[in-house]
């Protein structure tokens, strides 16, 4: 007599055999049926990736190839070879040096001014009303969209050396010459840029300060903290990654901005600049843009710097999110 194998009781599954290979699925009856395994489709690639096909090309043509061509005039030799030549010429050069230094100083003044007057000025708007705030907003969008050749004209007409309110104080006061710094000056080009770095920093802020609940204020007065020590230990901890991250933004613009930086100081006594110089070079240079080329490479690595350590402050912010 041959054995019988025993059948499996209700509710048991029988055992998947050994010999089930990948792509196959075994059901509970004990019958194997194959699966086709995954493979490529057109149609589905365009569903996942065509929305985004044309942002991809646009960041190929606008930003990756010419950063590799960046890279590239730095490094090349006229002669043929690559090298450290255009570096080298760049770091000897007294007004390169000067342009690069100004940039950074300018940039570091720009961002803690605007940290200094936004940050508060974010505050309060959040507090207001509706009404107020909406106005509020309206204002700062406008403020921080109009730059360029517009507002540097503006502030030659105002506080130039025959600008309208400079005409007004010398006529009410007496005052010989102009009151106000040149607007190619270190000061002047401070006034200048702060009109629209404060608005940007309000408006790059102003969504992160909702993080602060004023539950948590409550909390802390029914714990007896005075204001200050909210403040200390909650509120500034909490906002600080914020702040630092709108710093970082301000300073990365103000050394990249060319348009404004280019009509206020256009005469040879004016603060030499890193987009100055660059642009300079690329009107008047007859033997090759290595010089441009540099300063350009100095721009961008100061800008990936100052995004990664933007990403990692909100990094650090979004554990209270």
């Amino acid at each position: 007599m041959t054995a019988r194998t025993p059948e499996p009781l209700a509710g048991d599954t029988a055992p998947v055999p050994e010999s089930a290979s990948a792509g196959e699925e075994t059901s509970t009856s004990g019958v194997t049926t194959s699966t086709p395994g995954r493979r490529f489709s057109t149609r589905g690639f365009l569903a996942a990736w065509g929305p985004a096909l044309p942002l991809l090309l646009f960041t190929l043509v606008m930003l990756v190839l010419p950063a590799l061509r960046l890279l590239h005039d730095t490094f090349a030799l006229p002669g043929g070879g690559y090298g450290f030549d255009h570096i080298v010429k760049v770091v000897r050069n007294p007004v390169d040096r000067e342009a690069i230094g100004s940039s950074l100083a300018l940039g570091f003044v720009q961002a803690t001014l605007a940290t200094a007057i936004g940050a508060p000025a974010a505050w309060l708007i959040t507090r207001m009303r509706l009404g107020g705030r909406a106005f509020w907003l309206s204002l700062m969008n406008v403020a921080s969209n109009f730059a360029g050749i517009g507002l540097a004209f503006g502030f030659v007409a105002l506080i130039g050396s025959t600008g309208m309110l400079t005409l007004i104080l010398r006529a009410l006061l007496g005052i010989d010459g102009n009151p106000f710094p040149s607007t190619g000056s270190f000061g002047g080009m401070n006034l200048v840029y702060l009109y629209f770095n404060v608005p940007m920093f309000v408006l790059l802020t102003l969504p992160a300060l909702s993080v602060l609940k004023d539950d948590w204020q409550e909390a802390a007065e029914v714990c007896h903290a005075t204001r200050l020590q909210f403040w200390r230990h909650v509120g500034i901890p909490v906002l600080s990654p914020f702040v630092v991250a709108g710093w970082l933004l301000v300073f990365t613009w103000t050394i990249g901005v060319y348009a404004v930086a280019y009509a206020v100081a256009s005469s040879p006594s004016a603060m030499k600049l890193i987009t100055l110089q660059i642009g300079t070079t690329l009107e008047t240079s007859v033997f090759g843009l290595g010089r441009a080329a540099v300063l350009s490479v100095l721009l961008m690595l100061l800008a990936v710097l100052a995004t990664v350590l933007y990403r990692l402050s909100l990094k650090r912010a979004a554990r209270w999110l």
